[in-house]
């Protein structure tokens, strides 16, 4: 037994002795003669665990001192009384709330079984209460919605998180089961229970409610308890929110989604690019020998249209891959909004009208400008399929200050909205609607690119694209754009026709695809220019050591020697000479940004441009 600690309160210091030898050897003895230092001591000493008491004493009687030590301490009470009295006996039991008595003179067992019965009860109402306020405190203080049943299904305890969860408060729930407290789905809860206490055993279950896209998700864990016969007694049902994990988790799914689906669609890109710049450079090669046959001409031109029209795919598949190399640079939205009225009104035809809203004191956006007028164009064109009886969309820009996304770092953006009042979009089609080749229009309507074109645009551009739609009340698309630190108005010049070579100059093409290389330098040689080819990088360096070039166009991705690699052994052994990379995906091999590059598939006047710019011939050289 654990050693206690007893106090012993009597006039006659004799009975103290006699008290002191009758417990020392077991408990730890405290004595004192008068009531009110007993009093004292009990105030100084939380851990007494008994007091023995006389009932008659000078100043107070024993079983006024027991009930107003009642008032502020947990100890258990033991009259001692040399009077036959019964009255004495009762109203200390009434006062005092003694738990025995013993007359004088006392049978030392009779006394001691008394103080040990006292001491374990004492023991146990103290673990008794360290459990409750233990208890108390889960209740109170937990997240998790907790609540205790008995094996019919009623409430014995629950905390207000429980009941909040009911719609119900606390003492409306104690002792009644859900069934009769008519909240939702109380059968599959008294189901889910019955199932727990058949089994005896710990289970956890996930489960979701609500409409579809706004679920409320939680995790509960049933615990039976059971009884000293063994049965299962109580329920124990510990209940979770995990919306928020669930949130994330959907995020990080298709956070991976996007990024192996984006993988892939960079490798398709550059093969297909590498097939148009073959296709629209022999095409554009071609239309010139047959000008006298307009009927071939028009041959021609159907091909290349419909060949730029892969292009446009293909500029949309590495947009929402990441792998497009887009050309951020500070943006006026509001100008570009306002720029695209007439290329809207061509592009939506007349059911719709297009309203725009344009926030004041709109910093620049660091945005690519033709990326972000073409996701303009998409949604826009989204929003009118989704008017079928006509209506207004609005396109709005605003300034945000974001400052507690998890997607984004804290800071100034711009807002572009565009919304409509169209059928919307059910939860089931929200969730997937920025999947690439994912759409509901009809067979030849729709790629399935627009949505995961401007997914990637806000990606790649370190902003968000964020959907809201309700089924018969329209949808609104929200894409938040880094603000630039400056505006810098560039416009690239629009030549009509190809310029001419203004200086006699060798170049070398080096391209392991012998059609791109032979399209290449054909170009090259319809400028005026010298031009020879090589298949890869070794080659090339090699005829380098034969002769002298005035410039170098690579293919990025070759085996054996990357282009990047190519450049640099240029320019440690012939740093005169420049070069210019040439590449259907930008993200094939991590370019320098002091590396000039020219995107596949291009047109001759785009190649001319930047070899007589590098060739110190061409605006900005």
């Amino acid at each position: 037994m654990t050693r206690g600690t007893i106090l012993a309160v009597d006039d006659e210091p004799d009975i103290l002795i006699a008290l002191e030898d009758l417990f020392e050897d077991t408990y730890r003895v405290v004595t004192t003669t008068k009531p009110a230092d007993a009093l004292a001591i009990l105030r100084d000493d939380p851990d007494i665990a008994v007091v023995l008491s006389d009932q008659r004493m000078p100043g107070m009687a024993g079983d006024a001192m027991l009930s107003e030590m009642r008032g502020f301490h947990e100890a258990q009470a033991i009259l001692l009384t040399g009077y036959a009295d019964i009255s004495a006996v009762i109203g200390a039991l009434n006062r005092g709330g003694i738990s025995g008595y013993v007359a004088k003179p006392w049978d030392a067992d009779l006394l001691r079984g008394t103080v040990r019965n006292a001491f374990e009860r004492h023991a146990l109402g103290r673990e008794l209460a360290t459990e409750r306020a233990l208890l108390r405190g889960l209740l109170d203080h937990s997240d998790d919605a907790i609540s205790f049943k008995d094996a019919e299904g009623r409430f014995l305890r629950l905390n207000a998180r429980k009941a909040a969860l009911l719609g119900l408060d606390v003492a409306t729930c104690l002792g009644r089961s859900e069934a009769e407290l008519a909240v939702a789905r109380a059968d599959e809860s008294a189901e889910a229970d019955a199932a727990a206490i058949r089994s005896g055993e710990v289970g956890d279950v996930v489960s979701a409610e609500g409409p579809l896209g706004a679920e409320r998700w939680s995790h509960v864990v049933r615990v039976p308890i059971r009884g000293p016969a063994g049965g299962v007694a109580h329920l124990a049902t510990i209940e979770r929110d995990i919306t928020e994990q669930k949130g994330f988790e959907a995020r990080l799914r298709q956070s991976d989604k996007m990024q192996a689906l984006g993988t892939l669609a960079g490798g398709i890109a550059h093969d297909f690019n590498n097939l148009l710049t073959a296709i629209l450079g022999s095409l554009e090669l071609a239309a010139p020998k047959v000008q006298e046959q307009p009927r071939v001409l028009r041959l021609i031109e159907n091909a290349r249209g419909a060949a730029e029209r892969g292009a446009s795919l293909t500029k949309r598949l590495l947009s929402f891959s990441r792998a497009n190399d887009l050309r951020a640079r500070p943006t006026d939205v509001n100008a570009l909004v306002e720029g695209m009225s007439a290329l809207l009104s061509r592009s939506l035809g007349g059911l719709v009208a297009v309203e725009t809203r344009l926030g004041a004191d709109l910093g620049p956006a660091q945005v690519d400008p033709d990326q972000l007028e073409l996701a303009i164009l998409n949604l826009c064109i989204n929003a009118r399929d989704a008017m079928r009886e006509g209506g207004t969309i609005v396109v709005e820009t605003e300034a945000l200050t974001i400052e507690d996304d998890p997607d984004l770092s804290p800071g100034a953006y711009v807002g572009v909205s565009v919304s409509d009042s169209g059928e919307g979009i059910p939860p089931e089609i929200l969730a997937r609607v920025c999947e690439p080749f994912f759409t509901t229009k009809a067979v030849g309507q729709g790629t399935g690119l627009g949505l995961a074109m401007v997914f990637g645009l806000a990606q790649q551009s370190h902003g968000r694209l964020r959907i809201e739609s309700r089924v018969g009340h329209g949808t609104r698309v929200d894409l938040a754009l880094p603000e630039a630190s400056a505006f810098v108005a560039a416009e690239e010049a629009d030549t009509a026709s190809a310029p001419v070579a203004a200086r006699a100059a060798a170049i070398l093409v080096v391209d392991d695809d012998a059609e791109v290389r032979h399209v290449t330098a054909s170009f090259l040689n319809g400028f005026g220019y010298d031009e020879i080819e090589a298949a890869d990088g070794a080659a090339a360096l090699a005829l380098m050591e034969q002769r002298r070039f005035d410039l170098v166009v690579a293919d990025l991705a070759m085996p054996g020697m990357t282009g990047v690699e190519l450049a640099a052994e240029v320019r440690s052994r012939w740093s005169e000479v420049p070069v210019l990379i040439v590449t259907g995906h930008a993200e094939a091999v991590e370019i320098p940004h002091d590396l000039p590059v020219l995107t596949k598939p291009f047109q001759s006047a785009e190649l001319a441009r930047r070899v007589s710019s590098l060739l110190g011939d061409g605006p900005g050289a």
